[in-house]
């Protein structure tokens, strides 16, 4: 994933809230490219979604076959016994 300004000083209109804003930045996660006022509307947008829980995983988080969880306790709690939190 790289996150960058976009170049020059253009306006743009963020992707998730529709806010014309100066500063925009660029999110890319292999061929996703997206365009934010902010790193919350990027994060709504791009983070993955702990199978368990539901919140977004901005950190780590944990994952085995394709299945990708916030934390262990939440893998755990949906059956995977394997996964441990990185320290």
């Amino acid at each position: 994933m790289s996150i960058a300004p976009t170049e020059g000083s253009a306006t743009g209109v963020c992707d998730v809230c529709g806010n014309t804003y100066d500063r925009m930045i660029m999110v890319t996660s292999g061929t996703t490219v997206g365009t934010f006022d902010s790193f919350e509307c990027a994060i709504h947008a791009m983070a993955p979604t702990c199978e368990h829980c539901g919140c977004r995983v901005i950190g780590h988080g944990v994952e085995t076959e394709g299945r990708i969880f916030c934390c262990a306790n939440c893998a755990r709690s949906a059956g995977e016994t394997e996964l441990v939190d990185r320290a």
